[in-house]
C-alpha cells in the first residue's frame, strides 16, 4: 500500500525533477521519479 509524504525539496532539483518528467517517458509523474531514485539508493546501501 502506498501513503503520501511531504517533504521540503531545493528548488534546483525541484526544476531538476520536473524536466525529467516532462523530457523522459521513464516516469510517470514526479511521486514515481522519487520513488525510483530512493529504491536505487536503498538497494545500493544494501550491497
Amino acid at each position: 500500500m502506498k501513503k503520501p509524504i511531504s517533504a521540503t525539496i531545493d528548488q534546483d532539483l525541484i526544476i531538476w525533477i520536473e524536466k525529467e518528467v516532462n523530457d523522459n517517458r521513464k516516469y510517470r509523474n514526479k511521486s514515481h521519479l522519487i520513488e525510483f531514485a530512493i529504491e536505487m539508493l536503498k538497494s545500493k546501501k544494501e550491497k
